[in-house]
């Protein structure tokens, strides 16, 4: 590695929210300074396998596996990966010199950051959730900064206040200028004025509990003037897709999403820390459905903090039904105000400069 060259390691993967936020921050790194080379470790069994490959950055895969908290019996492939993955991680390590490992999060980030404890590596870490997981809380003594998705995570992680700094999540912002509303109406099909768009978005793979419902409702009719763009996962298209047509437009994925945000007035979606930071930064108001069997169920506390601030409604899994959903929609609608409240909910929230912040603080210290 030419010595010009500084290598900053990123641990963490497993799902998109541990994998994304740090493909936001290592890009930014880059474009600010072009000496800086990202390295990603991650697991073979997470997102990453498929997701890094695609990139431009280095990585290694690991043969990492979580706690198995139900099997415990399982937990031999947990610590075989993880003596195996510590083997790897030195040669990694040797070869690029790190400046600095950024956490963030999963189990795929624990063994790196313990590595990097072990030999004296500086630590940051990104805290994607308003109830942070294992692996940031376990290695709070070590770290010199999380840069925190929810300010609310800071109780819970505890330390000295000059540990916490109050980012957002790092996403790719909205472009400046914003497209313009009425094109980006249209080119979905929908007439440029008039009526509104709702957009349904399970996450990357989609939720088939949400599909389910929104097909009975759409079955049953939707409100006058409601256009919907609904994306289902690939899993789950063929058999949704037939309802493609008139004022609704069913997509397996959707790629470029910023083609959905530009067009969309209301969202229904997950309670993730990334889909909720986008939507926040296009001012859209949300209805979020946690998903229940999320780690440590840490969707529900992220779509309680934010209903409570006001950026969101809270629409529990449990509740959610074609009649309940027909009347929280109808009800937002049919009330400029409430929609008002919630898109002013949604823009406090917003940090779209979140990844830029955290890569400036990033290279303020290796620069030092």
């Amino acid at each position: 590695m030419p010595e010009s060259r500084r290598t900053v390691l990123f641990a963490g993967g497993g799902t998109g929210g541990h994998l994304y936020p740090g493909l936001a921050i290592a890009r930014t790194l880059v474009r600010l300074d072009p000496t800086v080379q990202p390295f990603f470790i991650g697991a073979q069994r997470g997102l990453e396998r498929t997701v890094l490959p695609t990139t431009e950055f280095p990585h290694v895969l690991l043969d990492l596996h979580p706690l198995y908290r139900t099997k415990p019996w399982e937990n031999w492939r947990t610590l075989r990966g993880a003596v195996t993955g510590w083997r790897a991680l030195g040669a990694v390590v040797r070869r690029e010199r790190p400046k600095l490992i950024v956490g963030t999060g999963g189990y795929a980030a624990g063994v790196g950051l313990a590595y990097a404890v072990v030999h004296g590596i500086p630590i940051v870490q990104q805290a994607g959730d308003s109830y942070p997981g294992l692996t940031a809380r376990a290695f709070r003594r070590w770290t010199r900064e999380y840069y925190l998705a929810f300010p609310e995570a800071a109780r819970v992680i505890g330390g000295t206040p000059d540990q916490h700094v109050d980012t957002g999540a790092p996403i790719e912002p909205p472009p400046s200028p914003r497209p313009d509303r009425a094109a980006a109406r249209t080119a979905w099909g929908f007439p440029a004025e008039g009526g509104q768009v709702l957009l349904v978005y399970g996450g990357s793979q989609g939720s088939r509990a949400i599909n389910l419902v929104v097909a009975d409702w759409v079955k049953r009719g939707l409100p006058d003037g409601l256009h919907l763009i609904w994306m289902t996962g690939k899993a789950t298209y063929p058999e949704f897709s037939m309802l493609d047509g008139g004022r609704v437009r069913v997509r397996e994925y959707l790629s470029p999403i910023q083609d959905a945000y530009a067009a969309t007035d209301l969202a229904i979606a997950r309670a993730g820390a990334m889909t909720t930071a986008e939507l926040f930064a296009w001012g859209i108001p949300a209805i979020v459905v946690p998903l229940p069997t999320a780690a440590a169920d840490h969707q529900t506390v992220n779509a309680k903090v934010l209903a409570a601030a006001g950026a969101a409604i809270n629409l529990p899994q449990a509740e959610l039904t074609a009649d309940r959903l027909d009347t929280i929609v109808r009800g937002l609608l049919g009330d400029s105000a409430a929609m008002a409240r919630l898109a002013a909910g949604a823009v406090a929230r917003a940090r779209p400069d979140a990844a830029e912040t955290i890569a400036r603080r990033i290279l303020a210290r290796i620069s030092a």
